[in-house]
């Protein structure tokens, strides 16, 4: 699950009528799988290994995953659909030019591993152009100035990125957006933090580069000098970049600049030269994130050598094209990110990584395949019915808050009436005829890039926002929502079990999908969501007051999970993960409100042993129920904004009540908060 803010995601599948809560002509079942309880644990000791440990058990981590859960269950049951279609497709004699015959010889480029052993090399041979680099300033001036610029429009990495979006305070128009990058590793704990875990993963990266630039036919020397200047580089950037934590702040990451004032503040690049690269148009204003990062781009760029950018640039190209050239190359790169970064001790299949290409390269084309096989047009009807249920319910809770004025409740009431709901997929479709799709998977993935980057350019510079536009495809395991656009949005791909059980009563889906769906509603009321209006404008529509009561019931949330040790003397980072936390409590909060709605005149029975509300919250903790290894949890403490699976079961039940009336939890239980230090928002 995700909220849509730069970006940088959850929901279900056909829907029956038994999950509006009417009258059902046959008996549903309580949806909860009795294996994957374990009763040797007590619901109020540890209520995660209670409602998922035989689950755990059942679905042991295998080679190939650092992480497992109910998602991955999902996403392996979409990998087997997406391949059927694809073999089908393959199998047709297709049109030169058509979307069968660019979706077939992706697929193909990706799986021909003879061809990638025999040729890749010489690909990227032809995508690097560096010959003689190290023993000529006029070579290397040269590569800089004509063959690095074409690496940007294939999407190459440089020192920092662009995109283009929304508007932050003018969301009906797209802003050109200029952000801090540079950072192979993503972000800057990486390169800064003195514990031992990080400093052996930045051994092992300086150790990385070298090895893999040594696979590519640089000399030692050469390979351990680019490996040298990347790790100082890299780190010159981090120190100036801003955290994850800090890049959560909309307003301290909004700085609007015309384009004359952006080269007056920024003389140290060439920003005619950058834009003109990409485009004939003209750019008339940025948002410029995060303005000392990019100072220290012009800082970089006066005083190293040309040789010492020759270099870093040539590591952003290498390590992006390792994974599409020789299976040797694959390794180094896998071996890396794979296992010293996550413990994977396998890499995913050639057949899931081609499905993998097609769907990042041509992500639309494929869903709309998926959708007319797999999600009829009744599924998105009536999950558009579902939602509308949540945000009754969602309103209700905002109508009984004593701590928000009427003004304010007027204002939220109105925002929440404004949603824009997307379910399933695109009201219309990309078109991908000016992409061409060849024999070689490493050119392929180019074209994809830079046909990705021009369709960006061409829709949305100068030009007005496109409501209509979709952030994930609709395959994808995952939903958003997005503020600027206040819209929630819940692709067809996450719309079936194990989230969704037409043969389960109201209280298993209501605790599954209907968590999910005021999930994302709550978002727009998050720690970030509440900052935008109902138009999507970045401004503050809160009354004082009721934003000082909010952000004193949002500090006990972020204390509490800062409190938490995932791993022996590692701690959780509950500024990071606050809106995702608060996106839980809400959707929480408004599920089980929806679900007593919803039976409230056709109360449910016991089944399986299991009261109505003690399977509501069942059903919750086995949507994260997951097996994870060290190495996964340590990278997602520094970089995920969600909690870990366990802690967004024992980390929120804790402080909803209606869960201590359902199992009779009391101060006697270890999971037991006193009524006055639980998180009280929704």
């Amino acid at each position: 699950m995700k909220s849509m803010k730069g970006l940088k995601l959850m929901a279900m599948i056909a829907l029956a009528t038994a999950f509006m809560g009417c009258q059902r002509e046959k008996t549903l079942s309580s949806g909860i799988d009795l294996a994957n309880l374990d009763t040797t644990y007590l619901p109020g000791t540890d209520f995660y290994e209670y409602a998922t440990h035989g689950w755990q058990v059942a679905n042991p981590l295998t080679a190939e995953y650092s992480r497992f859960g109910s998602f991955d269950v999902l996403q392996e049951n979409n990998n087997k659909q997406l391949r059927e279609l694809i073999d089908s497709v393959a199998a047709q004699n297709n049109k030169k030019g058509s979307v069968a015959q660019k979706i077939a010889d992706l697929y193909n480029s990706a799986m021909d591993s003879v061809r990638l052993n025999e040729h890749g090399w010489n690909d990227l041979e032809s995508f690097l152009l560096c010959d003689g680099y190290q023993n000529s300033r006029t070579i290397t001036e040269a590569w800089l100035k004509e063959v690095w610029p074409r690496m940007q429009r294939q999407g190459v990495q440089g020192l920092f990125g662009i995109y283009i979006g929304a508007d932050e305070k003018d969301a009906k128009n797209n802003l050109v957006y200029i952000f801090q990058g540079g950072l192979t590793l993503g972000q800057k704990d990486y390169y800064l933090d003195t514990d031992p875990e990080t400093q052996k993963i930045r051994e092992a990266y300086t150790k990385y580069i070298a090895d893999l630039c040594r696979h590519e036919g640089f000399s030692e020397k050469d390979a351990l000098r680019i490996s040298a200047d990347v790790m100082r580089i890299e780190t010159r950037l981090a120190k100036a970049s801003k955290s994850m934590t800090e890049l959560r702040d909309p307003e301290a990451n909004y700085n609007k600049l015309s384009y004359k004032e952006l080269k007056e503040q920024f003389p140290g690049i060439d920003w005619d030269g950058y834009f003109s690269n990409f485009t004939e148009q003209k750019v008339k204003e940025v948002c410029l994130g995060q303005p000392l990062a990019i100072h220290e781009v012009e800082n970089i760029l006066k005083e190293e050598t040309p040789e010492v950018l020759q270099n870093i640039y040539l590591w952003h190209a290498i390590n992006m094209a390792a994974s599409y050239i020789d299976d040797e190359s694959r390794a180094l790169h896998f071996g890396f990110w794979g296992t010293t970064m996550s413990g994977k001790q396998e890499d995913r299949p050639r057949w899931k990584r081609a499905v993998g290409a097609v769907e990042d390269g041509l992500g639309e084309a494929l869903g709309q395949l998926y959708v007319e096989r797999f999600f009829p047009p009744a599924a998105k009807e009536r999950m558009e019915k579902l939602v509308a249920n949540l945000q009754v319910a969602l309103g209700e809770r905002i109508k009984v808050q004593e701590w928000m004025s009427d003004e304010t409740k007027k204002v939220a009431q109105d925002k929440l009436d404004a949603f824009y709901v997307k379910v399933g997929y695109p009201n219309k479709w990309k078109d991908y005829s000016s992409l061409e799709i060849g024999d070689s998977y490493l050119n392929n993935i180019l074209a994809c890039n830079e046909w990705e980057i021009q369709e960006m350019i061409r829709e949305k510079l100068n030009k007005p926002v496109d409501r209509d536009e979709w952030h994930m495809t609709p395959q994808t395991v995952n939903a958003y929502y997005n503020p600027t656009t206040n819209e929630i949005c819940f692709p067809a791909g996450i719309l079936q079990p194990p989230f969704f059980d037409m043969q389960a009563d109201d209280a298993f889906n209501y605790g599954a999908i209907g968590v999910v769906i005021g999930h994302e509603m709550t978002h727009g009321f998050d720690d970030q969501g509440s900052q935008y209006d109902k138009d999507g404008n970045l401004r503050q529509w809160w009354n004082e007051e009721d934003r000082k009561r909010f952000e004193e019931r949002i500090e006990v949330m972020r204390q509490f999970h800062d409190s938490i040790e995932v791993l022996p003397g590692l701690h959780a980072n509950g500024s990071l993960t606050l809106g995702e936390n608060m996106a839980d409590h809400g959707g929480l909060m408004v599920a089980f409100q929806a679900f007593k709605n919803a039976t409230k005149d056709n109360p449910l029975g016991i089944i399986d042993g299991f009261t109505p509300e003690q399977r509501f919250f069942l059903a919750y903790a086995n949507v994260w129920g997951q097996n994870i290894r060290d190495e996964e949890i340590r990278k997602r403490v520094k970089s995920d904004p969600h909690e870990l699976g366990k802690w967004r079961v024992n980390g929120q039940l804790p402080h909803i009540d209606a869960w201590y009336e359902a199992f009779g939890i009391t101060e006697a239980d270890p999971m037991f908060v006193p009524k006055d230090k639980r998180v009280t928002i929704w």
